[in-house]
């Protein structure tokens, strides 16, 4: 197979790594010939730089023309190295599955992480105190009228930062939407100015066992129970959108956003990786590299790029 493999050097992206085995490889899809095979995925993220088009492309897990989206991808996984291997390789692993074992499998790589040097060393990291400020406990509103079901995050202090009180009430209300047959309409939005920053920050690390935090999660996470109604949720979010609110609106069967929403994923700077479902929803609303992409670059998207990339299905006054 005539394809040059660069192992990155991030000051130079041209001389070869030395050393351990690499956080990254990159393939110049510009100059690599068209003999190609099936690949070996190596154990750690390979991206393609240049002709999206080419026919090797596909078998990588990304593929960017962007020079600045290259630099930022390969600087965040020397970064977290062992995290950017293992949001690859469980993106690879579940591409395939059903959702349920999907769902199993991205919640024990999540719990894996949970246990590493890399996550330890941004929890030590954090500020004393949280990020956001002192906020009454998360609830959940809900609205029911004949046939449909309406749930509003309701923390708009902490901008609907979601803390266990909301994540078990989410789980509620969307196993009542998933078993009652009578309900054939459920929507979703944020009061306040954000549809959500994802989950509450003050409580990572509370939880320090993988076993204990991945039993926790099939018991409580409302992704388990928004797949079984993802097809009549109706999603609608305004200002930010980050982590797992992201998660599990990608999961609705349509989902619409404000001129001015912004959409992130910040989970491989903290030495994770999307763990309330992303990993499932958002690879199959975008497909994996598009997902790879916002995971590995952790970058922040408006309304226009999340559209451009089908994450959102519109964009729609708030």
């Amino acid at each position: 197979m005539n394809t040059p493999l660069f192992l990155v050097d991030p000051e130079t992206f041209a001389l070869p790594f030395v050393g351990d085995a690499p956080p990254i490889g990159v393939i110049d899809l510009d100059l690599a010939g068209d003999d190609i095979g099936r690949l070996v995925m190596p154990p750690f993220p390979l991206i393609g730089a240049g002709n999206p088009a080419h026919p090797l492309a596909p078998q990588l897990d990304a593929v960017t023309g962007s020079p600045v989206m290259l630099q930022r991808i390969v600087a965040n996984a020397r970064r977290t190295p062992e995290t950017a291997a293992v949001a690859v390789q469980t993106l690879r692993l579940i591409e395939h599955l059903e959702t349920g074992p999907a769902l199993i499998a991205e919640s024990l790589a999540y719990g894996l992480l949970q246990g590493s040097a890399e996550h330890a060393a941004w929890l030590a990291s954090r500020p004393a105190t949280p990020a956001l400020p002192a906020s009454p406990a998360g609830r959940v509103s809900l609205t029911r009228k004949e046939r449909h079901l309406d749930i509003r995050l309701d923390r708009v202090g902490a901008l609907n930062a979601i803390d266990c009180p909301m994540r078990d009430a989410l789980r509620e209300a969307f196993e009542l939407a998933a078993l009652d047959p009578e309900i054939d309409r459920v929507t979703m939005r944020g009061l306040g100015k954000a549809f959500s920053v994802g989950a509450d920050l003050a409580e990572f690390g509370t939880t320090r066992d993988p076993a204990t935090a991945h039993a926790i999660r099939m018991q409580t996470l409302p992704a388990h129970a928004i797949a079984r109604c993802a097809e009549k949720l109706d999603v609608h979010i305004q200002g930010a959108c980050v982590g797992s609110a992201l998660e599990m609106a990608s999961f609705a069967r349509r989902v619409t956003a404000g001129p001015r929403a912004w959409f992130q994923l910040p989970e491989l700077a903290m030495g994770l990786i999307p763990g309330a479902g992303g990993c499932v929803s958002i690879s199959r609303r975008i497909g994996r590299q598009d997902a790879t992409l916002l995971i590995l670059s952790g970058r922040r998207i408006d309304a226009r790029g999340a559209r451009a990339i089908g994450l959102v299905d519109a964009i729609v006054d708030d």
